[in-house]
Parts: C-alpha cells; sequence; structure tokens
C-alpha cells in the first residue's frame, strides 16, 4: 500500500512537471511601435517605441496650450492619453507589456511623463478611469476642476514626473 502511493505521488509529480514544460511562455506578447501607434488617434503629432516591455507614447503639446492652461494643462497631458480606452485595449491586448508611458513634449522638451503599470487598475477603476478622462476631454476647458480631478487621478495611480520649467506656480 505504502509503495503504491509513493508511485502515484511520484507519478502525478512527473505528469505536473511535464504539463509544465508543454505550457505557454508566460512571458507574453510585446507591441511593435506601429502597433502602439494604431491604437492611438490625435490632431497632435505622436511617436511611439518599445523600450524593453513598456509601451512608451510621445505627445507634442501645443506651447500655445500651456501658455493659456499653465500648470494644470502641463500636468493633465499624459493623463489624458493614458486612461482612454485605447491604452486600456493595448494592455489587454498585449500580456507581455508591463506598463505604458506618456511623455509629453514641447519641441525637444518634456513637459510631463506618467507611467501606467499593467495591472495597477481593477476592471472598477477602469470604468471610473475613462469617465474622468472622458468627462475632462469633453468638458475640460469649461470647467477646469474636471482636469484638476484627472491629474488627482493620474498622480494616485502612476508614477509622474514634471519638469519644472512648466509647472512651476
Amino acid at each position: 500500500m505504502i509503495e503504491r502511493s509513493s508511485s502515484s505521488l511520484v507519478l502525478a509529480l512527473g505528469l505536473a512537471l511535464g504539463m509544465g514544460a508543454c505550457a505557454p511562455s508566460s512571458a507574453g506578447t510585446l507591441p511593435t511601435a506601429d502597433e502602439v501607434l494604431s491604437y492611438y488617434r490625435s490632431d497632435r503629432a505622436l511617436h511611439a517605441e518599445i523600450a524593453g516591455n513598456v509601451a512608451v507614447l510621445r505627445v507634442e503639446q501645443s506651447v500655445d496650450q500651456l501658455r493659456r492652461g499653465g500648470t494644470l494643462w502641463a500636468k493633465v497631458g499624459p493623463y489624458v492619453f493614458l486612461f482612454s480606452e485605447e491604452t486600456k485595449r493595448l494592455m489587454e491586448d498585449f500580456d507581455g507589456l508591463a506598463a505604458v508611458r506618456v511623455i509629453t513634449t514641447v519641441g525637444e522638451a518634456e513637459v510631463a511623463s506618467a507611467l501606467l503599470m499593467h495591472g495597477e487598475l481593477s476592471e472598477v477603476q477602469w470604468a471610473r478611469a475613462l469617465n474622468i478622462a472622458g468627462r475632462a476631454r469633453i468638458e475640460g476647458t469649461e470647467r477646469m476642476t474636471l482636469l484638476e480631478d484627472l491629474v488627482d487621478w493620474g498622480e494616485s495611480h502612476t508614477e509622474f514626473t514634471y519638469n519644472e520649467r512648466f509647472t512651476r506656480r
């Protein structure tokens, strides 16, 4: 009886290890830079690259927009793109993607950068993020508090940096 349970255990362990060898790679798939760009539509100049397993999207921001909107517009830029259906789909479609970083620029100068880690937001949080960002995109110029809400949400869910040249009060 003891021999039978030992051999059953060895057989079960062997099968489990053998099945593990046939399992798909956990590395996941990554998009190309062109595929990243294909997810986003904008009237602004966009550039994408893959840095390791992070999709990096560079977005040109208007100097006039920053002059008129000041610090708030400098900060909100990355979050408008990060908290979007496009980013959500990109993360769902490419399971090897660890994060998406959006960097806003004016010419060669970096204005702001925010990194959203894959898995940072639950489905409920994604719904909330899309709602906050959507309202900010639609009504933000009339109701600046919506842009402030988006910045607050972004700062609580991303790793971010702001260029003091553009965000000094």
